[in-house]
């Protein structure tokens, strides 16, 4: 589906209608809002919304009670997106590349080798090109605040070989998240992508349904992964970042000042975890060696060639329509 000036960040694949409930007041005005997370407690994108949960708690004196549910407590990824946009769920954290199957836009930011640096991640995602993302999550009834939290740049961890080359990963078994833009990389990569969720990861890879996976290695350590994968090849292949996003009629009924006190605790809890987690990324390498994984650093510059032989920058391109993929590159330079 390609995407023109009028539907850039605003065209949706499907519909739904979007079942709106009022926030939750208690008889003494006090506001509930949950709010969902699928990574540990542990994990750095978990601990920033607790943190900034607390802040909200506490700068409203505890009028606004506003809880963090990590773990995927309160379903999958699919799931939970699904109750958001019902109003079933008042927020969460969600990936653009998972939010894709219902606003295609989303997954702009996950291109594969787009971003050289977090210089340009950043640039590009409270720039043009996360605003273009926010307008067409707006469209289907989710709201995201400005400021997308870090998951950090996605290496491929395996259990029988490291992958040195692109050849490695002929048929290899490669679990991926459910998001388009996955299978198709991995299939241009000639492995064999399976779609499965987080929460079923760990044990996909315990009893072999999959050979290897590809996450920050924030999402190694914390899930464990090291336990049943020896290697893993650090490819920087894509870059992911989680979006806080409501139900977009529910979030907009808040009186203004509340909206801008979530707001500004999401924001500033944000900005630290951002630097937490690129920190994270570097200093994690040598504490998951010593739990046992191997790790190597393939050239990078021989996966993006495959995929432009392959075609898929150009089908993605197509997709995207070239006035959005104008604006990607305006942050990552030529990609096809």
């Amino acid at each position: 589906m390609v995407l023109n000036r009028r539907q850039f960040g605003a065209t949706a694949i499907g519909s739904m209608a979007t079942i709106w409930a009022a926030p939750s007041l208690a008889q003494n005005g006090k506001l509930s809002l949950k709010v969902g997370g699928q990574f540990a407690d542990s994990h750095p994108s978990s601990k920033a919304m607790e943190a900034a949960c607390a802040e909200i708690r506490q700068q409203s004196s505890g009028r606004i009670d506003i809880q963090f549910f990590p773990n995927a407590q309160l379903g999958s990824d699919a799931a939970m997106l699904t109750q958001v946009r019902s109003g079933a769920l008042d927020m969460m954290t969600a990936s653009g590349i998972s939010m894709q199957v219902v606003s295609p836009i989303a997954g702009i930011s996950g291109m594969a080798f787009a971003f050289s640096d977090y210089a340009h991640v950043w640039q590009a995602m409270d720039g043009e090109l996360g605003a273009g993302i926010r307008a067409g999550l707006d469209k289907v009834g989710i709201y995201a605040f400005p400021k997308i939290l870090d998951s950090g740049y996605r290496n491929i961890t395996t259990s029988n070989r490291p992958i040195n080359t692109v050849g490695d990963l002929k048929g290899m078994k490669m679990r991926v998240p459910p998001s388009p833009v996955w299978v198709s990389l991995f299939t241009a990569l000639g492995s064999s992508p399976t779609s499965i969720t987080i929460n079923e990861l760990y044990s996909s890879l315990q009893t072999k349904i999959v050979d290897g996976q590809e996450n920050p290695l924030t999402i190694i350590e914390s899930g464990k992964y090291y336990e049943v994968q020896k290697y893993c090849s650090i490819t920087e292949h894509m870059w992911d970042g989680l979006w806080i996003i409501a139900n977009g009629k529910r979030i907009k009924s808040l009186p203004a000042e509340d909206l801008a006190l979530i707001t500004r605790s999401f924001e500033a809890a944000t900005e630290k975890q951002r630097a937490e987690t690129e920190r994270l990324n570097v200093e994690l390498e040598d504490s998951l060696k010593a739990k046992g994984l191997v790790f190597n650093r393939p050239d990078k510059n021989q996966f993006r060639q495959a995929l432009t032989k392959a075609g898929f920058y150009a089908e993605w391109k197509q997709k995207y329509g070239t006035e959005a993929w104008a604006v990607l590159e305006k942050y990552s330079g030529s990609l096809a």
